[in-house]
This record gives C-alpha cells, sequence and structure tokens, in this order.
C-alpha cells in the first residue's frame, strides 16, 4: 500500500501535540536509547519534531541521530516509508518508530518490522497507542514510599479509521497478545510496559535474535 502525509505540519504545534503525557513518553525514549553505550547511531522513523534530536544532542552526544519519514516539509534526513526503507543491512545500531506503525494498515506491521529489523544492527524500539479506560492511583505520603498502580478497564470496541490510526492496540481486533506474538516471530522482547504516567502509549524494546 502506498502512504501519504496524514497532518501537516502544523499538527505538531506545541499547544496541539506537546500535552504532559507526550512529554512523559519523550523521557522514557530518551532513558531506553541513552543507558545503553552500545547504541552509537539512531535512526528514528516519523519522529514528529525534532524534540528527540535536541534532547539526545545534549544528553547523549556521542550518538548520531538521523531521521526517515515520508513527509517532505518535516525535513527528514532520509525520505521514505517504514515498510520499504531506501537503507542498506544493519545500517543503525538502533531503529525506532515512537506512535508511527498505527498510521499503517495492520497487514502492513510485520512488514515494517522485517524491514526495521534489516536496518538495525542491535534494537528496535517501538510504542505504540493503546485503547482503553484506564483506572489510576496515586498516592503519597510524607516518610512512606509513594504508591501508584493503574490498569485498563476491559473495553473494546470495534476500531473505526479517523484519518490517521488504522488500529490501535486494545481494540476488538488488535489484543496485545496479538501484537506480542507478531514481535516474537522476529525479535527478543527484552521489556514492554505501558507508562503510568501516559496510560495510551505502550512501549516494546526489542533487541534482534
Amino acid at each position: 500500500m502506498e502512504y501519504e502525509k496524514q497532518v501537516d505540519k502544523s499538527h505538531y504545534s506545541f499547544k496541539r501535540y506537546f500535552f504532559p503525557g507526550r512529554w512523559m513518553s519523550y523521557w522514557y525514549q530518551t532513558e531506553e536509547i541513552s543507558k545503553r553505550p552500545d547504541i552509537a547511531t539512531v535512526l528514528d522513523i516519523g519522529p514528529g519534531t525534532t524534540f528527540m534530536h535536541d534532547i539526545l544532542k545534549i544528553h547523549r552526544p556521542d550518538i548520531t541521530y538521523k531521521t526517515l519519514d515520508i513527509a517532505e516539509d518535516l525535513h527528514p534526513d532520509i525520505l521514505g516509508g517504514v515498510t520499504k526503507i531506501p537503507l542498506p543491512d544493519e545500517s543503525f545500531d538502533l531503529v525506532s518508530a515512537f506512535q508511527v506503525l498505527e498510521h499503517i494498515v495492520f497487514t502492513d506491521f510485520e512488514t515494517a518490522l522485517i524491514e526495521m529489523k534489516r536496518v538495525a544492527k542491535r534494537y528496535v524500539f517501538v510504542s505504540l497507542p493503546h485503547f482503553g479506560p484506564s483506572i489510576e492511583f496515586h498516592l503519597k505520603v510524607p516518610f512512606l514510599k509513594r504508591i501508584r498502580f493503574a490498569f485498563k478497564v476491559p473495553y473494546a470496541p470495534k476500531h473505526v479509521f479517523g484519518g490517521q490510526h488504522y488500529w490501535e492496540i486494545g481494540k476488538a481486533e488488535y489484543p496485545t497478545k496479538r501484537i506480542r506474538t507478531v514481535m516474537a516471530k522476529h525479535f527478543e522482547i527484552l521489556d514492554e510496559y505501558v507508562p503510568f504516567e501516559n496510560q495510551y502509549h505502550h512501549f516494546f524494546i526489542l533487541k534482534k535474535k
């Protein structure tokens, strides 16, 4: 399937795009990358903004960071799509796609993972939208350890395409188990989690087998 950009560059304006939960997702992205000394080169697919580039420049200036996108007006380093990345095998230590793969049809999901694996030397990091109302509890009493937990209410309606997301984890046809099974065919799943601060983003930390 051929893809075209879905939103204008103005979509990534501060007030429209950088809500508090997204700030925390950037923290987790940065933390996952910066704590690994064996990552020296990163290809970030569909980053949307230059935020990751700017923060890595401060905290991991040794990392060579490049972007890939189909949107010319975002001025990516490499113009192209995730289902057919115009790069040789094992070009980067890490290939990441944060909140990107839901923008392609699910039948292309595994194809995209295979392409990311091909271009990566070591890791593939992915985050995906995880639908579902959540119950969250956060308690901090002086002199006692902070307590917090969250869980999603089991509610899985059928997904309806609204112009951007073709699918989301937690919708009727896309349980987490299905996503995990596809990933496990091609990667070792080092970790996966939904940050407490952003219950809509589900992270998968993958390593090439």
